[in-house]
C-alpha cells in the first residue's frame, strides 16, 4: 500500500546548500579523506528524499576487504540527517534518537549509494528509512530506519 500520496514533502535546501552547511558545522564527516576527496557526498535531493554516495577507501574496510558495519551505520545516519535538513532547513541540533539497521549482504569496497525516504515529518519528530546499495553489483547491502528529534523552533 502506497502512503506517499498523502503527503508531499518539498525540500527547502539544495544539495549545494547542505554541503556548505555540513562543511561549516560538521567538517569531521569527511576528515581524513584520501586525495582530498569527500568520502560522503550528496548526489540528489528530491521531494521527501535525499541520496548520498560513499566512496569507500581503506579506512572504511574491515578485514576481508568489505565495507565495515560502522561505516554503513554512519552512511545511514548522515543520509537521514541530510534528508531531514533538506526539508526543514539548516537546524544543527536535529539529533538521532533511534537508528535500526539490518545488514543484508557483504558490501565489497567501492561506491555505496544510499537513498533516504521521509516517512513522517512532524514538528518534533522525523521518521525515515534508508536503503544502501553496492554500485558493484546493484545489490541492497543494508536497510535502516531512523527517528530524529527536531528542536522546537524559536521565534
Amino acid at each position: 500500500m502506497d502512503h506517499s500520496s498523502h503527503h508531499t514533502f518539498k525540500p527547502v535546501m539544495t544539495a549545494d546548500e547542505i554541503n556548505g552547511f555540513i562543511e561549516r558545522e560538521f567538517p569531521q564527516v569527511n576528515a581524513g579523506s584520501q586525495d582530498g576527496r569527500a568520502a560522503y557526498s550528496i548526489t540528489a535531493i528530491g521531494d521527501g528524499t535525499a541520496s548520498m554516495r560513499l566512496d569507500a577507501d581503506k579506512r572504511h574496510l574491515r578485514p576481508g576487504g568489505t565495507v565495515s558495519g560502522p561505516t554503513l551505520f554512519a552512511l545511514a545516519d548522515i543520509t537521514a540527517y541530510v534528508a531531514i535538513l533538506a526539508h526543514i532547513g539548516p537546524v544543527a541540533l536535529a539529533v538521532t534518537t533511534n537508528l535500526n539497521i539490518n545488514f543484508l549482504r557483504k558490501p565489497s569496497s567501492g561506491r555505496i549509494d544510499a537513498v533516504c525516504r521521509i516517512l513522517k515529518l512532524g514538528k518534533r519528530l522525523a521518521i525515515v528509512e534508508i536503503s544502501m546499495t553496492s554500485e558493484a553489483d546493484g545489490e541492497l547491502v543494508a536497510h535502516a530506519t531512523a527517528t530524529y528529534s527536531i528542536p522546537p523552533r524559536t521565534a
